[in-house]
C-alpha cells in the first residue's frame, strides 16, 4: 500500500510520535508512507516527502511536526475536494492518516463521505474532541502550565499580588481546570460557566481577610462574562470560521484591581503551552494512536477515528468525533471548586 499522513490544525507535542510509529509500522509490513506537508495545503499542492526509517529516527522527543501544519481548508478553495482526490488518484495514495483535530478531522469525515479511504487521529491540546477519554498534546500542555504557575506563586507571595494566568482553551476548559487543580489555583474560569465577577472579587477579598495576601487565578481563553460578548484580539477569520482569541486574562486583571484594590498582574502563557518536548503520556499515547491507525488501514476500517476508552485504544466512527465538543465535566469542576478562594 501507499499511505500518505498529514498534520492539520495548530501543532503540539506529541505529533512526530504518531508519525514515527505509523511509518515504522507500515515498513515493517513493507508498505510506503509519504508525509504531506502542511495539513492538507500539501495534498492539494501535491507537496509532499516520502518518510523512511532515516527520516523519522529520533523525532520521538521533538515538540511541533516535522510535516509541518496549517489550518487549510480545502472545502474553502476552488474544487478543493476535487483537486486532493484527484491527486491522490494520481499519486496512487491508497489511504490517509488524517491527525488533527475538529476542524482537520472534519474534513477527513466529509472527504470519506465522498469517497478517500481516511482514518483520523485524534490532536488537541484542548483535549475537547468527543469520542476519545484524552488526545495526545493535552498531558504536555497541562505539566507546562502546571510549572508556569508553580513559578507565579512565588513572585505573587513575595509581592502580594494577585496573578491571572490565562491558558488556551476555545470552548472548553479542560487545560484551565487540570492545570488549576495541579497548581492550586484559587480561582479556576472556564468557558462553560460565564463568569461572575463580582463572585471572584469577593473570593479574593476573603483570602485577603484570611491573612493570604495573593492569589492566582486561572482563566480560559474562550471565557466569557455572564454579561458580555467573548473578548477577541481581532475581528479576522481563519479558513474554518474561528476569530483569534485572547484578551480575557487582561480584561480580568483590570476590574481585579479596579474592584479590590489590590495590586493584579497578567501572565498570558499562549503558545508555550503547545511548544517543547511532550511528556511520556503523550509519548505513549501518540505512539499506541499511530499503530492502531495503520492497523485500521490494514483491515480497511476507513471513516474510523482511533481513541482511548480507559486504558484500550479503540476505533470509534470519525462523525462521532466532530458532531460536538466535548466540555469539562461540571463534577470535575465542583473538585476545583472545593479549594477556591
Amino acid at each position: 500500500m501507499n499511505i500518505g499522513i498529514l498534520t492539520g490544525g495548530g501543532d503540539c507535542p506529541g505529533l512526530n510520535s504518531v508519525i514515527r510509529a505509523v511509518v515504522r509500522k507500515a515498513i515493517q509490513e513493507n508498505h510506503k508512507v509519504i508525509g504531506f506537508r502542511y495539513g492538507w495545503k500539501g495534498i492539494l499542492e501535491k507537496d509532499f516527502i516520502n518518510l523512511d526509517l532515516f527520516s523519522i529516527s529520533g523525532i520521538l522527543p521533538k515538540g511541533g511536526t516535522i510535516l509541518g501544519t496549517s489550518r487549510t481548508n480545502p472545502y474553502k478553495k476552488e474544487n478543493g475536494p476535487d483537486i486532493i482526490k484527484n491527486n491522490c488518484k494520481e499519486l496512487a495514495i491508497d489511504a490517509i492518516v488524517a491527525i488533527g483535530g475538529e476542524d482537520t478531522l472534519g474534513v477527513a469525515q466529509k472527504l470519506y463521505q465522498e469517497g478517500l479511504n481516511i482514518v483520523g487521529v485524534p490532536k488537541t491540546i484542548d483535549n475537547d474532541l468527543s469520542a476519545t477519554d484524552f488526545t495526545f498534546g493535552f498531558d504536555t500542555a497541562v505539566n507546562i502550565v502546571m510549572e508556569c504557575i508553580d513559578r507565579l506563586h512565588t513572585t505573587a507571595e513575595s509581592h502580594n499580588r494577585i496573578m491571572v494566568v490565562e491558558v488556551m482553551g476555545r470552548h472548553a476548559g479542560w487545560i484551565a481546570t487540570y492545570a488549576g487543580i495541579a497548581g492550586g489555583a484559587d480561582y479556576i474560569l472556564i468557558p462553560e460557566i460565564p463568569i461572575d465577577i463580582e463572585e471572584v472579587c469577593l473570593s479574593i477579598q476573603q483570602r485577603h481577610k484570611m491573612g493570604k495576601k495573593f492569589s492566582i487565578i486561572v482563566v480560559a481563553e474562550g471565557a466569557i462574562f455572564k454579561d458580555k460578548d467573548i473578548y477577541v484580539q481581532d475581528k479576522g477569520l481563519d479558513e474554518f470560521g474561528h476569530v483569534r482569541l485572547g484578551g480575557i486574562g487582561n480584561i480580568i486583571s483590570k476590574i481585579i484591581e479596579e474592584k479590590t484594590g489590590f495590586e493584579t498582574r497578567v501572565t498570558v502563557l499562549g503558545h508555550i503551552q503547545r511548544g517543547g518536548s511532550p511528556t511520556a503520556f503523550d509519548r505513549v499515547l501518540g505512539t499506541r494512536f499511530g499503530v492502531k491507525a495503520f492497523e485500521l488501514i490494514k483491515e480497511k476500517k476507513f471513516g474510523r477515528m482511533v481513541a482511548l476508552k480507559g486504558i484500550e485504544i479503540i476505533d470509534v466512527p470519525l462523525k462521532d468525533a466532530t458532531e460536538k465538543l466535548k466540555t469539562v465535566d461540571l463534577k470535575l469542576y465542583e473538585i476545583a471548586k472545593i479549594f477556591f478562594g
